[in-house]
């Protein structure tokens, strides 16, 4: 008699753990679940099982998702007809869900894969098996469903008892034995940024403060428009725990007084662009779209308050796309730029060069002018400015430079010689207000 020949099959152990701890240890879950497979498979090697050198653990990954590293590498040897049999503790460790299980039954059946479980007897290639199976995983499926309901219960009664229930720490607080506890340091720096918002009224001129000062997060990131906002509506910073957008009092302690949040969130409420519009009125930048740092790049006009008082700056907007290591002069003080520019133009104004200079360009527009005109046109403006209002001083500087350049050595004015004589023209009209200063 002939000895039957007996195929070869070969074996792949496939073992998963939804969570990462107890990973750590010499031997784990995932080392039990393995060794459990490799006595089976061991007990069929007279069917002809052999188990396959190819280790396929998921260690901290959920079943309900087929986006694991482990069973890519087994589907993917699956369908390089590597392997005949894949044995598991229990099925869900291969699949929670049953849509998903049906997917992956599927790439079994085309393959012709066998499907076995350690702890569940069953055969996939018979209808009964197919049964069984489809009733196991719907229990599980059931489970993981009501656990995930039992956690979310649990969530929210803990927050509504103002537990802080983890996630990403805000700004101003540290996370000691699962509390929130205050993080006096950077709670300073959050009361800072609620009160400038609440004195500028300005998101986007805080933010440009904020980041020429180098105010960072905490992640050490500089902060952006988006993170004021952010920080500015976390209600967190009262004393409050909010879930679904139902607050409830916190255990923690507030960083910010109601007072102080009452005022950020009138100015909030308000239209953005009136609150724009009245920044702009409070902090007038006679150089805004004009000046120039050494790079190329444009600076931006910017202010802070300190002890009551304001200081203005432009700032390099290499500083604010964080390219500061390219940018020499990073910032200037406004005041003093702006009275440079002045005091500048003030001077050509008197000077009977660019008199002579502004004369000749305006006889090509303006009919029958003469140098005296021009003379006392400009002449007229000098004692004039103070009396100006700030929009009337921003127009002429507006008209009459062109460009500002910042440079280690100093400021480069260039003027705009349409400017000049538009101003001419301007100083000549009949403007009884004017002429009544003057």
């Amino acid at each position: 008699m002939k000895t039957p020949v007996i195929r070869k099959l070969r074996c792949a152990a496939y073992t998963r753990k939804s969570s990462e701890e107890g990973l750590e240890q010499e031997f784990n879950s995932l080392d039990a679940q393995r060794e459990a497979c490799e006595a089976y498979i061991a007990s069929q090697k007279p069917e002809g099982w052999v188990l396959v050198p190819d280790r396929y653990d998921d260690g901290g990954i959920s079943g309900a998702t087929l986006e694991r590293p482990a069973l890519k590498r087994l589907l993917a040897d699956i369908e390089a007809q590597r392997i005949d049999v894949i044995v598991v503790y229990k099925i869900d460790r291969l699949s929670r869900a049953l849509m998903d299980f049906a997917k992956l039954v599927e790439v079994f059946d085309r393959n012709n894969v066998t499907f076995v479980s350690v702890t569940q007897s069953f055969n996939t290639t018979t209808s009964m098996g197919r049964l069984t199976l489809n009733i196991l995983l719907s229990f599980a499926q059931f489970e993981r469903e009501v656990i995930g309901e039992r956690i979310r219960d649990k969530f929210a009664a803990s927050r509504k008892k103002g537990m802080w229930m983890g996630g990403f720490v805000p700004l101003g607080y540290d996370v000691k034995d699962r509390k929130l506890v205050v993080n006096e340091a950077e709670a300073q720096k959050v009361r800072m940024i609620f009160e400038r918002f609440a004195r500028i009224g300005s998101a986007t001129v805080l933010v440009r403060s904020l980041r020429a000062e180098g105010v960072t997060g905490k992640q050490g990131k500089l902060v952006d428009k988006g993170y004021v906002y952010k920080l500015l509506n976390n209600r967190v910073y009262i004393g409050q725990a909010v879930h679904k957008g139902t607050a409830y009092p916190g255990e923690h302690s507030a960083i910010v007084s109601q007072s102080l949040w009452d005022r950020v969130h009138s100015v909030l409420a308000e239209s953005p662009r009136r609150r724009a519009a009245r920044t702009r009125n409070q902090t007038p930048a006679l150089l805004k779209g004009l000046i120039f740092g050494p790079t190329g790049r444009s600076m931006t006009p910017t202010h802070t308050r300190k002890g009551g008082k304001l200081y203005r700056y432009y700032v390099s907007t290499d500083l604010l796309k964080r390219d500061a290591a390219s940018c020499t002069v990073r910032r200037v003080p406004a005041t003093e730029i702006e009275s440079a520019v002045i005091d500048q133009l003030r001077g050509l104004l008197r000077s009977p060069e660019f008199i002579v200079r502004t004369w000749r360009t305006a006889r090509q527009s303006m009919d029958g002018i003469s140098e005296t005109d021009v003379h006392e046109a400009l002449v007229r403006l000098d004692p004039l400015w103070d009396e100006l209002f700030p929009a009337e001083q921003t127009r002429i500087v507006q008209l009459l430079v062109e460009r500002v350049d910042i440079s280690t050595e100093g400021a480069d004015i260039r003027l705009r010689t349409e400017g000049l004589t538009n101003l001419v023209a301007d100083l000549r009209a009949v403007r009884p207000e004017l002429r009544r200063v003057a």
